[in-house]
């Protein structure tokens, strides 16, 4: 039987597969790293398949496994946690160690067997949740341990998250307010505190989007996922999910800089490689919501792009 997700994981995944760069803080901050963002980035194979006792193949799939072959022969490995339930620290192991044996390699008459770097994101935790989990293996030839740390959501701030550049945390920034939904459903001031720093939220996005060091592509994908974390999260919640999610996935907000962007994109854009890249990642964005059957304001709205100028792209691709 395979592994059962969440739509969390499956946000995590997402994330990891699409934007994985966005992985490369994280993966500084939490493994002490120095690495600068330009490096190459393989997503590796996160299926695994394990021979049970009655010959059958049990498929496991972790959250990530990434390398960056071009920097270092280190390989990393998340996974995303949102309630403990005393299985993680057999199962980080365990994926570890598949991922050792497929990559063993014999000299001479040695096994090498190379574990990657592990670390679990903890949605939620508690005073119990430990900010390391250690594995401790006790072999014939002796005891070796290594440790696997702890990434707890909970603990970074907005300021923290902008400032260490870990935008891939943003998805699950709501988990910061779960305590708080029953009271924050009747309008107490912690929902208008988080009305603000999600309005924050798309107002950082929307800067460093216009300063080149996001693409428009990652933006949506960031407020994306953001949305489905809110609506799973906050089923409940209808006040929540309108009002949060209404300001992750309403109104583009409009600002003196972004109208001094689009102005000098259009006055001085000249056609070239990076230019030819950006638009068509953005015509493959608006295809892809097209083919969703989002209305045409609406991808409008997510690609930062007026209704004509939706309209226009698709007659073009309609016409191909």
């Amino acid at each position: 039987m395979p592994d059962i997700g969440t739509p969390y994981d499956d946000v995590f995944r997402t994330m990891v597969t699409d934007c994985p760069f966005l992985l490369i803080p994280l993966i500084n901050e939490v493994f002490g790293e120095n690495y600068t963002g330009d490096e190459e980035i393989t997503l590796l194979q996160n299926e695994h398949f394990i021979k049970l006792t009655d010959k059958k193949l049990l498929k496991k799939v972790t959250d990530s496994r990434i390398g960056m072959p071009s920097a270092t022969s280190k390989t990393y490995h998340f996974e995303c946690q949102s309630t403990s339930d005393g299985s993680i620290n057999i199962r980080i192991f365990e994926y570890a160690t598949q991922m050792a044996i497929e990559d063993a390699c014999m000299e001479k008459d040695h096994l090498i067997l190379e574990y990657p770097h592990s670390a679990v994101l903890y949605l939620r935790h508690n005073n119990d949740t430990p900010n390391n989990m250690t594995v401790i293996i006790k072999t014939p030839g002796g005891e070796i341990s290594y440790k696997v740390p702890v990434i707890k959501m909970q603990k970074y701030s907005l300021e923290e998250i902008f400032k260490k550049n870990l935008l891939f945390l943003i998805p699950f920034y709501i988990f910061n307010y779960e305590k708080e939904f029953p009271l924050m459903e009747n309008g107490n001031e912690n929902f208008q505190k988080a009305e603000k720093e999600f309005t924050t939220i798309i107002k950082q996005l929307n800067n460093i989007c216009l300063g080149g060091e996001i693409s428009e592509y990652t933006k949506s994908m960031l407020l994306d996922m953001s949305n489905i974390v809110i609506e799973s999260l906050a089923v409940k919640y209808e006040k929540i999910k309108k009002g949060i999610g209404g300001i992750m996935g309403g109104k583009v907000l409009d600002y003196e800089a972004k109208t001094i962007f689009r102005s000098g994109r259009e006055e001085g854009r000249e056609e070239g490689r990076e230019e030819g890249r950006e638009e068509g990642m953005k015509n493959g964005m608006v295809y892809a919501y097209y083919e969703m059957n989002l209305q045409t304001n609406e991808i409008a709205r997510k690609v930062n792009l007026t209704e004509e100028e939706v309209l226009e792209i698709i007659r073009k691709k309609d016409m191909q």
